[in-house]
């Protein structure tokens, strides 16, 4: 496991890298955004530590660029915890969140979590269409009218997710299960925030995403 470090803080990253390394993992290290953005350019990495508050490029900015060209795990650390903060990580496509300070433990009790979690995603054959709304499970895009949609992975997952469960009623206890994994740290409206960035992305074909009052949601064509 290779794991990509992103503080600004030395003795956050050493600490960080101790743990990593005593679990048999390896660690490499990035002071900012830019640099960050960089390694991941040059190196694969299992998953990246990123901190929020990072000087020359913030941590959110830099999860933007990565997303362009990686679906490497993300987990975000920083000293706010609001929930914006969160839910806009979890937005431009980060994994986990975690709040400092925080536990070196817990840190890598979720870096297990969320290399778990990457390795059981499905790479199936399947090519869905519904309409105008065409899905390539294989190449991992989706096309809306002929027109390539910019997902983020999280929202490939619950889309691909639903198409597999077309029909059947999904609470949100289950699509969290599912699509982010039974050890995942979140709640109810993780699930509303990306079902509402999905259906956008995906206009007039939202309306196969149907809304199921206090229960959760179905795709239904």
């Amino acid at each position: 496991m290779k794991v990509l470090i992103v503080d600004d803080e030395e003795m956050i990253r050493a600490v960080l890298r101790e743990y990593i390394e005593f679990e048999g993992g390896e660690a490499d290290e990035a002071q900012d955004g830019m640099e960050a953005v960089k390694k991941c350019r040059e190196g694969k990495y299992d998953v990246i530590l990123m901190d929020v508050m990072l000087p020359r490029l913030d941590g959110f900015s830099a999860v933007k660029e990565i997303r362009k060209f990686s679906s490497t795990p993300v987990i975000m650390l920083s000293a706010r915890g609001e929930e914006y903060d969160k839910l806009f990580g979890f937005e431009i496509g980060s994994d986990d969140y975690v709040t400092k300070p925080f536990s070196p433990k817990e840190v890598m009790a979720r870096i297990h979590a969320v290399v778990r979690r990457a390795a059981r995603k499905q790479e199936g054959g399947e090519v869905y269409e519904f309409e105008g709304l065409r899905i390539d499970v294989t190449g991992r895009n989706v096309y809306v009218d002929g027109e390539k949609a910019e997902l983020t992975p999280k929202e490939y997952e619950l889309l691909f997710y639903f198409v597999q469960n077309a029909g059947v009623a999904l609470t949100r206890e289950r699509l969290l299960n599912k699509v982010w994994g039974y050890d995942f740290y979140g709640d109810d409206r993780t699930v509303d925030t990306h079902v509402k960035m999905l259906r956008g992305n995906l206009k007039e074909y939202r309306k196969f995403i149907v809304t199921l009052r206090g229960l959760g949601y179905k795709f239904e064509v």
